[in-house]
C-alpha cells in the first residue's frame, strides 16, 4: 500500500527559503487545534492534531459529521475567516503555512495544494463560464493567459474526461450535471499543478455510478502525477479504495490511524470497530447492522475524559476522567483508547457488535 518513491515528482512550486529534507513529510500537522470565538470565550473543536502525510501518498480522513474532519484542512489552509483561532503548526515541505501572508497563502492554495469541496453546484460561481474559471485559475498560478490557457483549459477538461471542451468552455455551471461539475473542479483544482489535492467528500452529491467515476478519475490522476492525497470523508468504502493510509477522526481528535488494509482488517479503537460494524456487506449471510448509539457530542459540552465513554459499552470509571492520546499497537498501527492503554484490551472481529453497543 506504501507508493513507490518512483512516481513521485519533484516540487514544481517552490517557496522561497524552505528547502526539504529527503525524507522529510509533505504536509505535517504539529499539535494542530481549531477554536471558534462564541461570545466572551473560544469554544475548542479540533484539539492537538499530530498527523503527516508523505509525499505521493494517499490519506483519508473518515469520522461522523461533526468529528471535525472538514474543520480541520479548512482551517489549516486557512479558508475559515474570522472568529477562528488556531495553533500549533502546518508544515508544507518544512513551511509553516501558519506564518505566511495572504499573497503566499494564496499562491499555496490552488499551486501547490488543490482543493475539491463537497458540493460543486455551490462550489463554481453561476455567472461565470467554465472557460473564465478555469482560465482564473491557469492565470493565478501558471501566469497563462490567451491561447495559451485556453489550449491549456481543453487538455484539463480531456483530461478529466469531459468531451466537447470547446464547447463545455462556454457554458454555465447550471448547463451541466453535477457529475460534469465535479470533473470541472477536479480540472481547476489541477490547473496550477498542485504537488497535494485535499479533496473534502467529492463524491457527497452524486449517484452511485458517478461516484466510482470521479473515483476513478482521482485514482487515474494520481497514479500518472505522483501527487499527494488528503481525501476526507465518512464513507469507509470510498476511502478503502484510494487511500494508503486512514486517520480515523473522533470529536476533534485523531482517535486510530493505521495502513488502510490494517485498519479496515484489524480495527482496534472501539469508535473504529463501531463504523465498521455499521457497513452492511455483499457476501455472506444477511445480519442486522449494529449503529453506534448516541451521537457526537457538541463542542460547547465535550464530557470529561474520553469523548466517546457516553457511547461505548467498554467504558469504565477512568474512561470519564482522563482523555487518551494515541499510542502504538504494533508497526505504524496507533490508537487512543484507555482500554488499550490499562488492560491490553485486544478485540477480534466477533467483537464489533458489541463495541458498536448492540448485545454482544
Amino acid at each position: 500500500m506504501t507508493p513507490a518513491s518512483s512516481s513521485v515528482r519533484s516540487s514544481a512550486h517552490p517557496v522561497p527559503g524552505s528547502v526539504a529534507a529527503p525524507h522529510e513529510p509533505l504536509l505535517a500537522l504539529d499539535a494542530f487545534t481549531v477554536a471558534f470565538a462564541a461570545r466572551d470565550r473560544a469554544v475548542p473543536v479540533v484539539h492537538g492534531i499530530d498527523l503527516s502525510l508523505a509525499r505521493g501518498e494517499a490519506l483519508g480522513i473518515v469520522g461522523e459529521s461533526g468529528c471535525g474532519k472538514s474543520v480541520t484542512w479548512l482551517a489549516a489552509l486557512r479558508l475559515l475567516g474570522h472568529g477562528v483561532v488556531t495553533s500549533g503548526r502546518v508544515l508544507l515541505a518544512g513551511r509553516d503555512l501558519t506564518t505566511m501572508s495572504e499573497r503566499e497563502i494564496a499562491r499555496v492554495r490552488g499551486g501547490r495544494i488543490g482543493l475539491i469541496f463537497q458540493d460543486p453546484t455551490s462550489s463554481l460561481n453561476p455567472v461565470l463560464t467554465i472557460g473564465a474559471q478555469i482560465g482564473e485559475a491557469l492565470a493565478l498560478h501558471r501566469g497563462l493567459r490567451g491561447e495559451a490557457a485556453r489550449a491549456e483549459a481543453l487538455r484539463l477538461l480531456d483530461r478529466v474526461g469531459i468531451a466537447d471542451g470547446r464547447r463545455r468552455l462556454r457554458q454555465y455551471p447550471h448547463e451541466l450535471s453535477g457529475g460534469m461539475n465535479q470533473r470541472v473542479m477536479i480540472a481547476i483544482a489541477l490547473a496550477g499543478e498542485p504537488e497535494l489535492l485535499v479533496a473534502d467528500e467529492p463524491t457527497t452529491a452524486l449517484d452511485a455510478t458517478i461516484q466510482a467515476q470521479i473515483l476513478d478519475l482521482i485514482r487515474d490522476i494520481r497514479r500518472d502525477s505522483g501527487m499527494g492525497l488528503i481525501l476526507i470523508s465518512h464513507d469507509l468504502g470510498v476511502v478503502a479504495e484510494l487511500c494508503d493510509r486512514i486517520a480515523v477522526m473522533y470529536a476533534g481528535r485523531i482517535v486510530e490511524t493505521a495502513p488502510a488494509r490494517r485498519l479496515l482488517a484489524a480495527p482496534r479503537h472501539p469508535y473504529t470497530r463501531g463504523l465498521m460494524a455499521a457497513l452492511p456487506t455483499l457476501e455472506g449471510p444477511r445480519v442486522r447492522l449494529a449503529p453506534v448509539p448516541g451521537t457526537v457530542p457538541a463542542p460547547e459540552a465535550m464530557p470529561p475524559g474520553c469523548a466517546f465513554a457516553p457511547r461505548c459499552v467498554r467504558a469504565t470509571a477512568i474512561c470519564g476522567t482522563r482523555v487518551p492520546e494515541l499510542a502504538p499497537i504494533d508497526d505504524r498501527h496507533e490508537a487512543a483508547c484507555l482500554a488499550l492503554d490499562q488492560r491490553g484490551f485486544r478485540t477480534t472481529p466477533a467483537d464489533a457488535p458489541a463495541l458498536a453497543g448492540a448485545p454482544a
